[in-house]
């Protein structure tokens, strides 16, 4: 355990127990204003005090192992902030901070300070703005201690992003996402909204019902924008029945005019979930854009993970959405999954190879607290999980040698290695709707359980160029299904007042 005690409360505790977590991915982190007793001594000991002009860090160590109570500071820096200028101040303490972890632990982090989940939107917005990629690099340097090799990725993705986006109205144009909250089994590592589909077989139509609300309300209040790209997620879209499927995809095409969509993606996901017909009912309705995720090609770890297909159903699943005319399908993998090695990674790497799909997205684990791997830590104390640098140079190696480019990125809470998720893809087959949801350049309803609006609002909506966004503004429907069901009416008020607060109206 590390403990951190901070002398008041000043909003930054979250990027302080963020950063500490990052060297430390297996220490619980302890952040409070109040000293507290601990059954046994802390790992280590940070006082965090803000003063009227700075900010002091200090690193304390037991100073004898027989000797309870008794602490040294190893390690102190002060810094000088100005507390009016909070990103400044922000920007301060966490470089501070990874100055003393970095030379306390000997390590470097590939990130550095940088822990939010969008560190592309750093050198997009510098870019934007006319700054130069010297520009970019100088800053990211000084400001977080980027690593250069990461600051070149976030400026070549970003770069590739500016040029993907351009094709977009983001003022007048929007972005739909559809949650499908049910799976076959539920993955030990997986913390999204989802539910065993064989304890909610009996209400999936009740759930659609809800869901034909939302879409029929989204539709009325969007009727003069235009959509742009529409994601159907989950969970796995494909549990759905194919009559189910049908359903949900005529609906979406009685109540929305279509003619300004440049993608359409249902993430089929799981293997074990797949059939022609479903594919047949994809197809027939215009689908453009498949996932089929096997997130590794290692039977043992499939078992494991409680992912319930084989290696052969992946591969069988993918040749029939071939056949079928599928021409731009997503293949997700999963970097540090418990008990692979890096050979292990290689031969995934190369069944993939052999399939040739369009796009590959290189996950590195993210352990959540809704995870089973982490709720039950003690049980799984002894899986080995492992992703370094060079897991992901491998993968990087593969995708250039399969003609495909890096063009969106993204980090989450506790990844594996501290490193990133990548998405890769031929020319012409990149996923807007995964660009979209990272930049923040759009606004995106989402519908479903546990799905969460993300309302985009410009100040200059006569631009056709890029303005920066006045504000973003989020609404989450609650996860439950039953809840959802029975709350639709709340849900959609929900969305309803934010519109009407941020765009006026009814």
């Amino acid at each position: 355990m590390i403990f951190i005690q901070i002398n008041q409360e000043a909003g930054y505790e979250y990027d302080i127990h963020s950063l500490v977590k990052a060297f430390y991915p297996p220490e619980n982190i302890s952040v409070c204003t109040m000293e507290k007793e601990v059954s046994e001594p802390p790992l280590l000991w940070i006082d965090v005090d803000y003063l009227e002009r700075s900010i002091a860090i200090a690193f304390k160590q037991p100073a004898h192992a027989d000797e309870k109570g008794a602490w040294e500071t190893v390690r102190r820096q002060e810094v000088a902030v100005d507390h009016g200028n909070r990103k400044e101040t922000r920007n301060r303490l966490k470089k501070t901070l990874y100055q003393l972890l970095s030379d306390f632990t000997g390590k470097q982090l590939p990130w550095g300070t940088l822990t939010g989940i969008r560190p592309t939107k750093i050198p997009m917005t510098m870019l934007e703005k006319g700054n130069t990629e010297q520009d970019i690099v100088a800053y990211m340097r000084r400001t977080y201690d980027t690593s250069m090799e990461k600051i070149a990725l976030s400026i070549e993705i970003a770069k590739r992003e500016l040029g993907l986006l351009c094709r977009l109205d983001y003022q007048n144009g929007y972005s739909l996402y559809i949650g499908i909250p049910f799976c076959p089994s539920t993955c030990l590592y997986c913390s999204f909204t989802s539910f065993p589909l064989h304890m909610w077989q009996d209400r999936i139509c009740d759930y659609l019902d809800a869901l034909d609300r939302e879409i029929e309300f989204t539709a009325d209040r969007f009727k003069d924008r235009y959509l742009n790209s529409i994601y159907i997620g989950g969970g796995t879209p494909t549990t759905l029945t194919p009559g189910q499927l049908e359903r949900l995809l005529t609906k979406i095409e009685q109540c929305f005019d279509l003619s300004h969509l440049l993608e359409f993606t249902v993430e089929a996901g799981r293997p074990d979930s797949i059939s022609r017909e479903k594919c047949d009912v994809l197809r027939a309705h215009g689908i453009s854009r498949i996932s089929i995720n096997p997130q590794t090609m290692i039977q043992r770890t499939l078992d494991l993970i409680g992912r319930h297909h084989t290696v052969e159903q992946t591969v069988e699943c993918f040749q029939m959405a071939r056949s079928l005319g599928f021409d731009n399908i997503n293949m997700d993998i999963i970097m540090g999954l418990p008990q692979e090695t890096l050979d292990d990674v290689s031969y995934t790497m190369g069944q993939l190879r052999q399939l040739k799909p369009d796009n590959i997205t290189v996950h590195s684990l993210a352990v959540k607290r809704a995870a089973r791997l982490h709720m039950f830590q003690e049980e799984y104390a002894n899986l080995k999980m492992v992703n370094t640098q060079e897991h992901l140079d491998l993968a990087a190696r593969v995708c250039q040698e399969m003609g495909m480019t890096p063009y969106y990125l993204y980090r989450q809470k506790n990844m594996a290695g501290n490193f990133e998720n990548i998405g890769y893809a031929k020319t012409g087959k990149a996923g807007i709707y995964n660009i979209l949801i990272m930049e923040e350049k759009q606004t995106i309803m989402a519908l479903g359980a546990g799905a969460i609006t993300k309302f985009v609002a410009y100040q200059n909506p006569s631009e056709q160029t890029a303005p920066a966004a006045v504000r973003i503004k989020r609404t989450g429907n609650v996860k439950e299904v039953a809840q959802y069901i029975e709350r639709i009416d709340e849900m959609i008020q929900r969305k309803a007042d934010l519109m009407s607060s941020i765009y006026g109206g009814s």
